[in-house]
């Protein structure tokens, strides 16, 4: 579905969500730095990023989940963290759809007090990205519906000037040439007139997600928000004004690089709220 129009959405049921890799992981399964979150509702099932990849294996064998049934996956940008099971998925699920931004592939890296951190995907990522059929991959490059209920937003805007991608990213090794990781994108989830936004990393900034989520969905209010929200290096102003803006929100799941500091600092502010992730949560929206 490539545009925007929507069925009322009302009477349909509700999304499952569960958090298949994170930072933090219950019982058994295996915590990773990264994130993949599983969507389901109407006998739809959508994978919202990767992980590395070895603790979406084997967490999803844990919980029970046959990643043979997926019909979509979406990459909200090109990290290895969040792209790197990109090839088991496909073994798993062959003939699954795949939406994300076509920098997904490029050469990055993190330059920080002269080291230097390869972050691109892996060559398996890059050739199973490579090996897909022209009808399976979908470049998004503005905001789609991928289902009635369903969007991805495509690149965000950057409004908001106390908002940054969070960390030190380039395409070169000598950290001349920034990386703004412009293909980050989120996706949004509808339901009655609500939406719950689900976020990878927000590079674009976790504000300018919502706000622009809400921009392109007149009419309906961000309650729930779930997902990485990068803040692990956030000023006072950051933090302040993100949390002035969650005060609407009625659920906040922060997950893998949101940060310690940053995750108290939310649940101190907004209380009962706030819901750290962890790998293997369930959420029914």
């Amino acid at each position: 579905m490539s545009s925007l129009d929507r069925k009322d959405c009302g009477v349909l049921e509700r999304f499952k969500v569960t958090i298949l890799v994170d930072n933090i992981a219950k019982g058994n399964l295996i915590k990773e730095h990264g994130l993949s979150i599983l969507i389901e509702s109407d006998g739809k099932s959508i994978l919202f990023d990767t992980g590395q990849g070895n603790a979406l294996k084997h967490n999803s064998r844990v919980l029970d989940i046959d990643l043979g049934d997926l019909n979509t996956v979406v990459l909200s940008h090109g990290h290895y963290d969040h792209t790197g099971g990109l090839a088991h998925v496909l073994e798993r699920a062959p003939n699954c759809e795949l939406y994300c931004h076509p920098a997904v592939k490029k050469m990055r890296y993190s330059v920080r007090n002269n080291k230097v951190k390869e972050i691109q995907p892996p060559k398996s990522t890059v050739k199973a990205l490579d090996n897909l059929s022209t009808g399976q991959l979908h470049w998004i490059k503005e905001p789609m519906m991928i289902d009635d209920r369903i969007g991805v937003t495509g690149p965000i805007p950057r409004k908001e000037a106390y908002e940054d991608t969070g960390g030190s990213f380039f395409f070169d090794t000598q950290g001349i040439e920034a990386d703004l990781v412009e293909d980050d994108i989120a996706i949004w989830l509808i339901r009655d007139s609500e939406l719950s936004v689900l976020t990878g990393c927000a590079h674009a900034g976790l504000v300018n997600t919502i706000e622009y989520i809400e921009s392109i969905n007149p009419g309906l209010t961000a309650r729930t928000v779930i997902g990485g929200f990068h803040l692990v290096n956030a000023s006072k102003e950051r933090l302040q004004n993100t949390v002035k803006r969650l005060q609407k929100m009625d659920l906040i799941v922060p997950c893998h690089c949101t940060g310690k500091k940053a995750n108290a600092y939310l649940k101190r502010c907004l209380g009962k709220r706030v819901r750290q992730g962890e790998a293997g949560m369930v959420f029914f929206i």
